[in-house]
């Protein structure tokens, strides 16, 4: 099995902070087959996953800032 993370607005540390917190809910979507497809955290950080026909799974982890958000990480 292989997990893939690509992250964009997030550190290293918080991309995989969010990862482990999807993953520890298990396989939810598609029956059961699945991580979360979508989760939104409070701190406008998102995570979207997505599982290969091989078994891969592939998160992507982004964190959207809006015009009143504090810009420093």
């Amino acid at each position: 099995m292989k997990i893939i993370i690509h992250y964009d607005g997030v550190s290293d540390v918080d991309a995989l902070m969010y990862v482990k917190q999807v993953v520890s809910k298990g396989r939810i979507s598609n029956d059961g087959k699945q991580y979360c497809y979508c989760t939104l955290f409070n701190n406008d950080a998102e995570v979207y996953a997505d599982r290969t026909a091989t078994g891969t799974d592939t998160f992507y982890v982004v964190r959207k800032l809006g015009p009143d958000a504090d810009e420093k990480e």
